[in-house]
């Protein structure tokens, strides 16, 4: 049996660790608390450049409430992709340009990639912009280099990768060694390809040339 001095000691550990526990709690709340308004800035702020960089000829960007059909939804989600929020995007006088697309990817290599897609009112493509990846270093994480400038102005239902070459409007030249990061991308653009095609048929705007 333990005497008393040892129970003692043993209370005054406890009572040690348990105020440094509370201690280190309070502190990580007070972090959080100072650190949680700068960080959500500095998301809004991600986002705006975003937007800016794949809609360049918008002059304001507002919340889409969006609702997709259930077919449309099944069609996404079987590509791997999720689609978040979508804004509206629109020129001085207010006239509708298009639409900026937040889909992320869930089969990527390392984790998800979060990237925006601004697509017309005709269904062209502006561009693409990636917001978050963590691929491997020199193989995935070349998607910004690699991958987003082949998407730049681009008039297609949807988009397929080669490793060979491309040899259409419609091909993505894979990045050399990331397969996986090339087909979550290219998946997550034609998610947010079929999200517009969705509201834009809900809307009965059709696209040029239907």
């Amino acid at each position: 049996m333990k005497n008393n001095s040892d129970v003692k000691i043993m209370l005054k550990e406890a009572l040690v660790l348990l105020i440094i526990t509370l201690g280190a709690g309070l502190l990580l709340g007070f972090v959080y608390e100072l650190t949680k308004e700068p960080i959500a800035r500095q998301q809004e702020l991600a986002i705006q450049r975003a937007c800016g960089e794949v809609f360049e000829e918008a002059d304001s960007f507002a919340e889409y409430s969006l609702q997709l059909t259930e077919d449309t939804l099944t069609l996404i989600q079987d590509k791997g992709v999720s689609i978040g929020t979508v804004y509206e995007a629109k020129d001085a006088e207010g006239r509708l340009l298009g639409y900026v697309v937040e889909a992320i990817s869930e089969e990527a290599y390392a984790g998800d990639i979060v990237l925006y897609a601004g697509i017309t009112t005709s269904g062209k493509l502006n561009g693409i912009s990636i917001l978050e990846i963590s691929e491997t270093p020199g193989l995935g994480m070349l998607a910004e280099k690699v991958l987003v400038p082949q998407f730049a102005d681009k008039a297609v239902e949807s988009f397929t990768y080669t490793k060979t070459g491309s040899t259409s409007e419609s091909e993505i030249d894979a990045i050399s060694g990331a397969t996986i990061t090339t087909k979550a991308v290219t998946n997550a653009v034609n998610g947010a390809l079929v999200a517009v095609q969705d509201i834009l048929q809900t809307n009965g705007m059709a696209k040029e040339g239907q």
